[in-house]
């Protein structure tokens, strides 16, 4: 078994896989950088180490620091957590030049499956159901407008080498095709470097579906069953639920051997997610894989009964998958509610500041992932999210039940945060009775950005 894990990341994934590696006997280093000397993480680590200053380009992100850090400290392993480094190619490649297990895929499967041009020409080839689409990404206007015609408006116009919302947006006609390609190039460039542009069919109202799949390296491949994240605002998520009520039995099982079929396609290893959008007439189509654990990994391990980190940390250390896919049984229903400090009256704008009261729910089928606590000052430099709320019931009903109770328990005092949003949600009729799609959010809850 791995001896001593560094966790590159921060923030409640970080305090995830801390208490993973706790469990299994595994030593953790934390790092840090200067605005994070006070968060959780650093202190349930075993040890920690600061990086650089406040700014993720100077701490999070400089490969060299974290790689000299691992060396310093005489880790056998990097768990890069999600977002960050976790699905870049080349920080994967150092740690292998420098003898250091990366917990996660090997670089060329980071390449492949982060590009999404690439991806998807994998797919085709290997039978697994693509969206309409650009053959290769290209950063010409010109190229690009003559594919989306050729294709038929609307179309998506995204990042090739991106996710997370990020460089992504919906063109209706020609007219805002040419506002939005130089905009979501723009964005593209600034978040990953990169200004390729990848042109697809927009599936209207569609349900986001994806699978969690598992990878040995001895070409054992499992699937977890599957996740609806549905709801989103701006192409992020805000709510995901596990299973879909909208799939049955046999869509299940097409869609689940066509995520394994997707991992085998590149020889996967390690754990991953595999996106579809599922449209009204119940087609399925695969958009992109993450070649990571995800944000949503918690409703996935409380329907399954299986730890997800831990399974990612066994494979990394060369172990096979103890199970076969007839093995996993998927029982009740389980929801999470992103919490994050921004103000829902300002069109979401992230509010950083210090935490003067903390309460957290309890109860039987609640979880509570964060690095929170009482005077924790949460900084401006990062992502707004601060936990997540998760609960687990025998049905979808029980589930929305507990979770309207977790909201109402749960306390958060000097920073203003989204959970009365997740409260309106919970109540709103059409959440209730499952009739939701990507655009929800925006066509049933907000109007000019402010909610309705």
């Amino acid at each position: 078994m791995l001896n001593k894990i560094l966790i590159a990341n921060r923030g409640e994934i970080a305090v995830r896989i801390i208490r993973a590696c706790k469990e299994m006997g595994i030593a953790t280093v934390a790092i840090y950088s200067q605005a994070d000397m006070d968060s959780l993480h650093v202190h349930m680590a075993d040890e920690s180490i600061c990086i650089g200053p406040p700014s993720s380009t100077k701490s999070y992100l400089k490969m060299e620091n974290i790689i000299s850090a691992a060396l310093a400290k005489n880790c056998d392993a990097i768990h890069p957590g999600y977002g960050f480094l976790s699905e870049n190619p080349k920080f994967a490649k150092m740690c292998e030049d420098n003898n250091i297990v990366f917990i996660g895929p090997k670089g060329e499967h980071i390449s492949m499956m982060g590009n999404k041009s690439v991806a998807r020409e994998i797919m085709m080839k290997n039978g697994v159901p693509v969206i309409p689409g650009s053959e290769s990404s290209t950063n010409d206007k010109s190229k690009a407008l003559e594919t989306a015609k050729d294709i038929g408006f609307p179309v998506m116009i995204k990042a090739a080498s991106g996710g997370g919302g990020r460089g992504m947006r919906i063109a209706k006609d020609a007219e805002e095709f040419d506002k939005f390609f130089a905009m979501a190039k723009s964005e593209s460039l600034a978040a990953f470097g990169d200004d390729g542009m990848y042109i697809e069919k927009y599936i209207e109202d569609p349900r986001h579906i994806e699978f969690q799949i598992l990878a040995d390296r001895y070409g054992n491949v499992v699937h977890l069953g599957d996740r609806d994240c549905s709801l989103q605002r701006r192409n992020q998520k805000v709510i995901e639920e596990a299973p879909s009520l909208v799939i049955n039995h046999e869509l299940r099982r097409d869609m689940g051997k066509a995520a394994i079929k997707a991992a085998k396609a590149v020889d996967y290893i390690s754990v991953g997610t595999v996106e579809f959008l599922l449209d009204k007439n119940h087609d399925f189509y695969f958009i992109e894989m993450n070649t990571r654990i995800q944000v949503e990994h918690p409703v996935t391990e409380l329907v399954s009964n299986i730890d997800i980190v831990k399974e990612q940390i066994r494979i990394a250390n060369g172990e096979k998958i103890s199970y076969k896919q007839k093995d996993i049984k998927l029982t009740g229903h389980a929801i999470e509610c992103r919490i994050n400090a921004e103000d829902i009256e300002k069109n979401f704008r992230p509010v950083p500041g210090t935490i003067d009261i903390f309460y957290s729910p309890g109860g039987m089928g609640v979880r509570v992932d964060t690095h929170i606590y009482s005077g924790y000052k949460i900084p401006p430099y990062y992502d707004s999210m601060i936990g997540k709320l998760i609960v687990w019931g025998n049905n979808r009903e029980e589930a929305i039940s507990r979770m309207k109770r977790v909201l109402d328990e749960t306390v958060i005092e000097g920073v203003k945060t989204n959970l009365r949003f997740h409260k309106i949600i919970m109540s709103n009729e059409y959440y209730i009775k499952n009739e939701i799609n990507t655009s929800f959010i925006n066509d049933k809850l907000l109007e000019g950005g402010g909610i309705i």
